[in-house]
C-alpha cells in the first residue's frame, strides 16, 4: 500500500516537536503532502524542512484530491469547522485533543457520523503509551478494586522544549485573528461554565480541555465509566484542580497543578487490597521517554514489586501506527468521537460541582 498523503491544519508547537518527525519516521505509512497554517514565518520553515505543499487556506488544503488524511492541530475553538469540512470531504482525520471544547460542538459532530465512512481519530496519546497497554492486563478485577488516584503535576512543554528542540513561535499572526481566535474560544468556554463565570473558573475548564482530557481519557479507557463527580475544587487561580470521581465501590481522586519548576510528575495507581499497579509517565515533549509499569503484590515475605521497562516506544508513535492499522483494516478507534463526548460531558460536570461547591479550597 502506498503512503497516505497527509495533510496537517496547523504548524504549532506539538506538530514541529513531535507530529512532523514522527509522520517523516513513519515513511511506509506516510507522506507529508500539504501544510496550513494562519502564520507564514511556520510555513515558510516547515515546506523548507518537508517536501510538502502549502495551501493558502485549511479548506484548501482539507479539499485537495492530493490530501487523503487530514491532522486537525489547529487551536481548539477551530476543531468542530474543520473536522465538518473533512467528514464533508470524506477524508481520513486524526483530531488533536481536545476533539472540541464543548458537548453541543460534538453532538453536531456526531450527526454527521451516519454519512461518514472514513476513519476519525482524536489524539490522546497517554492511552497508546507501552505501559498503559501493558497495564490493562495487570488490573486487579474491577470488584476488587478499592482505590484509584492520578496525578498531573507538572510544566508546560516549553520548559522541556527550551532546552531539547528549537521550536518557532512565530510573531507574524495577523492580531485581528488572533483577537477573533480569543473571542470565540472565550465564548465557547462560558457555554460550558456560563457567561458571568469567574476568571479562576474560566481557567480550571481551559485547564481541564487542555491537560486533564489526557488522564481523564486515560482513566475512563482503564477503569470504565464514573458513576459522576463527587467533589471538584480549583485553587491557585483556576491552574490547580483536584477531583474525586464516584466510582460505586471505590473512588478515583485527580489533581492537577501546573508551576514553572520545569517537572513532570505525571501517574495513575489502581488499588486493591493486596495489589497495586502504577503507570508513571514523562513529558511527551521530548520524544522516545520512557514510561513506566510497576505492579506490587503482597507476598510471604512483604511487598514484591514487579517493574516493566523503562518501555522506550514512543507514545505519538504507537498512536500513528494504530491510526494507520484502522485505517487499512477499517476498523473503529477506541478514541473516536463518542468516547471524546463522554469526556466533555464529565469536565462539565467538574465544572458544575466547582460552581456549587464555590471552587476554592
Amino acid at each position: 500500500m502506498a503512503p497516505l498523503r497527509v495533510g496537517l491544519v496547523g504548524l504549532g508547537e506539538v506538530a514541529q516537536s513531535i507530529h512532523l518527525p514522527v509522520l517523516a519516521d513513519q515513511r511506509d505509512c506516510w507522506a507529508i503532502a500539504g501544510v496550513f497554517d494562519v502564520s507564514p514565518s511556520l510555513v515558510a520553515l516547515v515546506t523548507s524542512e518537508y517536501a510538502a505543499r502549502a495551501f493558502d487556506t485549511a479548506e484548501a488544503l482539507i479539499n485537495s484530491p492530493d490530501i487523503d488524511v487530514v491532522f486537525v492541530l489547529s487551536s481548539d475553538d477551530t476543531h468542530s469547522r474543520f473536522v465538518r469540512t473533512a467528514m464533508q470531504a470524506d477524508k481520513h482525520i486524526l483530531l488533536e485533543k481536545p476533539a472540541c471544547l464543548t458537548v453541543r460542538e460534538i453532538d453536531e459532530l456526531l450527526a454527521l457520523m451516519p454519512a461518514y465512512r472514513k476513519t476519525l481519530f482524536v489524539g490522546y496519546m497517554r492511552r497508546y503509551a507501552p505501559a498503559y497497554l501493558a497495564a490493562r492486563d495487570e488490573l486487579p478485577a474491577h470488584a476488587d478494586i478499592t482505590h484509584v488516584r492520578i496525578f498531573d503535576l507538572i510544566s508546560e512543554g516549553r520548559h522541556f522544549l527550551k532546552k531539547s528542540r528549537n521550536i518557532l513561535y512565530p510573531n507574524d499572526v495577523d492580531p485581528a485573528l488572533l483577537a477573533r481566535g480569543a473571542r470565540e474560544r472565550d465564548a465557547l468556554i462560558r457555554e460550558v461554565v456560563g457567561t458571568d463565570a469567574p476568571a479562576d473558573l474560566v481557567r480550571a475548564y481551559r485547564g481541564l480541555t487542555a491537560l486533564s482530557s489526557h488522564h481523564i481519557s486515560a482513566m475512563r479507557g482503564l477503569i470504565g465509566e464514573p458513576k459522576g463527580v463527587v467533589a471538584a475544587h480549583r485553587t491557585n487561580g483556576g491552574a490547580n484542580t483536584s477531583v474525586t470521581f464516584d466510582y460505586g465501590h471505590f473512588a478515583c481522586l485527580y489533581d492537577a497543578v501546573v508551576d514553572d519548576l520545569g517537572l513532570f510528575d505525571a501517574m495513575i495507581e489502581v488499588r486493591s487490597n493486596t495489589r497495586r499497579v502504577r503507570i508513571i509517565y514523562d513529558t511527551p515533549y521530548i520524544r522516545s521517554l520512557p514510561t513506566r509499569l510497576e505492579v506490587t503484590e503482597a507476598g510471604p515475605l512483604g511487598p514484591v514489586t514487579k517493574s516493566f521497562g523503562p518501555l522506550y516506544g514512543d507514545a505519538f508513535s504507537n498512536e500513528l501506527e494504530i491510526f494507520h492499522r484502522h485505517i487499512v483494516e477499517g476498523t473503529k478507534p477506541l478514541t473516536d468521537l463518542a468516547d471524546s463526548r463522554r469526556d466533555l460531558a464529565l469536565m462539565a460536570g467538574i465544572i458544575e460541582r466547582m460552581k456549587e461547591s464555590g471552587g476554592n479550597v
